[in-house]
């Protein structure tokens, strides 16, 4: 008979599995661009980013809010908090901040928010296609509740529920988005193997809507004054995904580990993607890492991300562990994101 924790495994990815079911496909790159909410694929932190993004299967504590909702549950302190700021590409600003505290027979509860800023646009018209003289600034906001539990001591769930909320000028639209996630540490009895699937971003589809569609028009062959009519905008699915990683860290002469991760993840809008990552961690203070990402049936310049580079710092005393990652993700036309990530933990 096969152990509790296999079986326990087993059914997880059979939930996940059904759970997505109707709403992913095989890689659709000639639908790259038209999903909504875009910005729930844009990663957060330090770490995962240096990696390349595929670190579905090691992430651990507040990092894995983004990457696996189920390691979050794998923290190693009781509460932790996580600060991130990234220079995306087009000069836009992407902020997030998460919080997770662990409590004893129930699971561990985290809450995330992540902003975009984009500056100020002028307002144009049809009638004013140069512009109006006013300006605006669009607002994306995404609000998480995760929610993490170890099953055993080697099998870890979570489940993340994401309010999305977009607004440009007189128009906004409302969503919610949900990720599912599963670590398995120890697979098959091999220390330091780590297994992780994830479904991400299933929801309803999202469309706009507000008083800035009305327009101005006078029907023909009718006798009345100009009316108000409301353009109906068309609703767009959310960007889902399914990721499927492993990751094995390696240990000699005690204070030196290494650790490979790598990840499969199909897009229902896009092209699939196959990501790696390497870390090297001395004495569980310093750290260097690198990672890369392809596509599978790249176009020239259609996939504009490559190769990832970071480095880490972790500290404690008194019993406060500081962590601070930085990461550089390189990128086709944009010269790259950076990103800068601070943790703490209690």
């Amino acid at each position: 008979m096969r152990p509790v924790g296999h079986r326990l495994f087993v059914f997880a990815i059979i939930a996940l599995t059904i759970a997505a079911g109707g709403n992913l496909y095989a890689g659709r790159g000639d639908k790259a661009g038209t999903s909504a909410a875009p910005e729930l694929l844009i990663p957060v932190g330090g770490r995962g980013i240096a990696l390349g993004g595929s670190s579905l299967a090691i992430a651990m504590g507040i990092d894995a809010i983004y990457w696996n909702p189920a390691g979050l549950s794998r923290s190693k302190y009781k509460t932790e908090a996580m600060f991130s700021h990234m220079s995306y590409i087009a000069d836009i600003g992407v902020e997030y901040v998460a919080v997770g505290s662990t409590f004893e027979g129930f699971g561990t509860i985290g809450l995330s928010l992540k902003t975009l800023s984009f500056g100020d646009f002028e307002i144009t018209t049809e009638d004013n296609p140069d512009g109006t003289g006013q300006t605006f600034s669009p607002t994306f906001v995404t609000m998480g509740l995760t929610y993490s539990r170890l099953l055993t001591d080697r099998i870890s769930v979570g489940i993340t529920t994401n309010l999305i909320s977009e607004r440009i000028d007189r128009v906004s639209a409302t969503g919610v988005g949900f990720n599912f996630g599963v670590q398995y540490s120890g697979f098959v009895g091999v220390g330091g193997l780590n297994i992780g699937v994830a479904v991400k971003n299933i929801g309803p589809a999202m469309k706009f809507d507000g008083p800035g569609l009305l327009r101005e028009a006078s029907a023909t062959d009718v006798l009345r004054p100009a009316s108000f009519y409301k353009i109906e905008a068309a609703s767009d699915e959310l960007p889902s995904i399914i990721e499927i990683g492993m990751g094995y860290s390696y240990q000699f002469e005690q204070q030196n580990v290494f650790t490979l991760s790598t990840l499969f993840q199909n897009n229902n809008l896009s092209d699939d993607e196959y990501k790696f990552g390497l870390e090297y961690g001395y004495d569980n203070t310093f750290f260097l890492r690198g990672g890369w990402s392809i596509a599978q049936e790249t176009v020239t310049d259609s996939y504009i991300y490559g190769g990832t580079v970071g480095a880490g710092v972790h500290y404690g005393f008194s019993g406060l562990d500081f962590s601070f990652d930085y990461a550089f993700r390189a990128a086709k036309f944009f010269g790259g994101t950076h990103v800068f990530a601070l943790a703490l933990g209690f």
